[in-house]
């Protein structure tokens, strides 16, 4: 294993070098579960080698641009409502997936069949278009569960539903509470920084503190804060309420398709045992320290490969590594299953 960043080598190799500015914890709480970790490794030779598969694709015209997915199946009109809405979207963007051998949730929305975050997303601009005010904070406050399952109707009942009633009703809450039911007063708050928002969310709303331990140590992914952030500056256009300074400040979000694009190219690399279970879709409790080490390894693979992909001259921020990965795991049909772990996280 001596092309592979484990226990062993990290030291001496120094790939998994901190920045001199670590603001949200995230690259130093992770690096001590790489460190300690037995059950996922990262391929250095791997990685260099995805490197240059990307910029061959860029020279053939064959990288997918970085801000077009966001103009399809989004809610947007340029107010504080889009606003609100975004905040939504991730709040309820978790955990898609079906149990072993049973059909995924989906929903049918202009005519296509969408799944996923895609189906979210659509749901959500659909029960906009049919008068459902999901930008109004006293409005969700309350809603339902008979409402929830209303917008999020499809082929099958969407997972974890009962849990995203309650983080709708989260979100509607503390904008109350706190933001004069108004996410803008949030940003203005956060003073144009990407990681202040992140963390202000972190703080405010219970459902986006994405942290949890791994051998007695505090390990931060904050992911579904920091995807909210990015969501903003994609819909906004890095203008007006998406307007960050610091967005290179942000990690991988890691999730749950990241790694299986990663393991696809063998940038990520896992003990047989845990690869077995992967492959047959067993549950990995979440929390655990499988699958703590595959999040941690997500967010050092892409980190590496930022500082590869500079070292070939291509600038690229962490969350465009990530979406650039995400985006290729959309049409995974190849590609070995993804871990499976129940979580309101990603």
């Amino acid at each position: 294993m001596a092309d592979n960043l484990s226990s062993f080598d990290i030291e001496e190799e120094e790939l998994l070098s901190l920045p001199s500015h670590d603001p949200l914890g995230i690259l130093s709480s992770t690096r001590a579960v790489v460190e300690q970790g037995e059950d996922v490794w990262i391929n250095r030779n791997q990685l260099d080698h995805l490197c240059d598969v990307w910029i061959q694709e860029e020279k053939a015209g064959l990288a997918p641009p970085p801000s077009a997915w966001y103009e399809q199946y989004h809610f947007y009109d340029g107010t504080e409502r889009s606003v609100n809405w975004v905040l939504l979207l991730d709040a309820l963007n978790f955990c898609f997936w079906a149990e072993k051998n049973q059909p995924r949730w989906t929903i049918e929305y202009k005519g296509e069949v969408l799944n996923g975050y895609w189906a979210e997303a659509a749901a959500l601009t659909r029960a906009i278009e049919e008068g459902l005010p999901l930008w109004d904070a006293h409005y969700l406050s309350t809603i339902s569960s008979e409402t929830m399952a209303h917008i999020f109707r499809g082929s099958q009942t969407i997972p974890l539903l009962q849990k995203r009633v309650a983080n709708a009703q989260e979100v509607g809450r503390v904008l109350l509470e706190r933001y004069d039911g108004q996410f803008t007063h949030a940003i203005k708050k956060a003073e144009g920084s990407a990681v202040k928002l992140v963390l202000l969310l972190a703080q405010d709303f219970p459902s986006f503190y994405d942290v949890t331990s791994y051998r007695n140590r505090t390990v931060r992914f904050f992911k579904r804060a920091q995807i909210c952030v990015a969501d903003l500056h994609s819909a906004f256009q890095g203008k007006q309420w998406g307007a960050f300074s610091d967005m290179d400040q942000l990690t991988a979000f890691a999730d749950y398709k990241l790694p299986q694009v990663l393991r696809h190219y063998n940038v990520l690399e896992y003990r047989t045992t845990l690869a077995e279970r992967i492959d047959n879709q067993e549950i990995l409790i979440a929390g655990s320290e499988e699958e703590v080490a595959i999040r941690a390894a997500t967010i050092w693979a892409c980190e590496l490969l930022r500082r590869a992909m500079l070292q070939r001259g291509r600038t690229m921020t962490a969350s465009e590594v990530d979406l650039r990965l995400w985006l290729t795991g959309q049409n995974a049909g190849e590609m070995r299953p993804y871990h499976r772990t129940r979580t309101i996280y990603y």
